[in-house]
């Protein structure tokens, strides 16, 4: 479960300014639906140069939406050149912060205003050059030292979180870490290759489910009259047998997902899928 903000949460079940603006003076279409996120922004401009309109369409998540709708907002009533020097960080600001893993969202967001304004001015942006590094999103070499120079990214994750390059297979992450070498050449200390999880053998996964099991989760359900029994355990798959009267409650799929399950993906491993025996 992603830790958003209160503003976050608001932008995204009460979305502002949803839509297309009605002969729209510049369009920003960034992103694409075969990599997940994509974001129309269209923008109304008066004779001053002031942004008096602005509306999104995103196909994404709730970052995403959120990301857009707190965009329109910020640029309304603001001129084409201090739109423009709007960064994602000031997105994310405006709502109070992106968990780090959605970082992604808001410079989608800054890249729509980017390609609305430039088509406002007849200008064309330089994204369709530079080097693809990362197929599965489409990212290029300049995306991604951009991103690094921008927002001081010093890992690899890092720069996943930001741009979702190396988010698919991993094939890019040599590559990644060379760009990101190259363009903070001369602090190189900064920089720590990632390291990969080691993988738990089926025996310390039973035994930290276990200790999950009775320090989390039992507490919880015996004051309510109920246990817990784990029966097995294959891969990801978690069988357990709840016990007295959660047993025959009405409700137990529920206490099975929205309580343990979520309690041992939280604490344990975060692809875990529990069950009742």
């Amino acid at each position: 479960m992603w830790e958003y903000t209160d503003l976050v949460k608001e932008h995204f079940l009460n979305p502002r300014n949803v839509g297309e603006v009605e002969q729209a003076d510049g369009t920003g279409d960034v992103g694409s639906l075969a990599c997940g996120d994509a974001l129309k922004l269209t923008i109304k401009v008066d004779d001053q140069g002031i942004i008096t309109d602005a509306k999104f369409k995103t196909f994404g998540c709730a970052s995403a939406i959120a990301s857009s709708s707190a965009l329109t907002e910020m640029v309304k009533g603001m001129s084409l050149d201090e739109a423009s020097r709007i960064t994602n960080e000031d997105i994310a600001d405006y709502l109070g912060g992106l968990p780090k893993e959605k970082m992604h969202c808001s410079v989608m967001g800054r890249e729509a205003l980017e390609a609305a304004i430039a088509d406002y001015r007849g200008m064309t942006l330089p994204t369709a050059e530079g080097e693809i590094v990362c197929e599965c999103f489409g990212v290029t070499d300049l995306e991604i030292i951009r991103a690094i120079n921008e927002s001081n990214l010093r890992s690899v994750e890092e720069i996943t979180n930001f741009t979702k390059a190396g988010g698919g297979c991993g094939k890019c992450e040599d590559k990644l870490r060379e760009i990101l070498q190259r363009t903070v050449e001369g602090k190189l200390e900064w920089i720590k290759p990632m390291e990969k999880p080691k993988r738990m053998t089926t025996l310390q996964k039973i035994k930290k489910i276990e200790d999950v099991l009775e320090r989390e989760i039992r507490p919880g359900l015996r004051k309510d009259g109920g246990d817990i029994e784990l029966i097995d355990v294959d891969g990801d798959f978690v069988s357990v047998s709840l016990r007295g009267a959660c047993k025959s409650c009405a409700k137990s799929q529920t206490t099975i997902k929205e309580y343990v399950e979520k309690k041992l993906r939280e604490l344990v491993l975060d692809t875990l899928i529990v069950e009742e025996n």
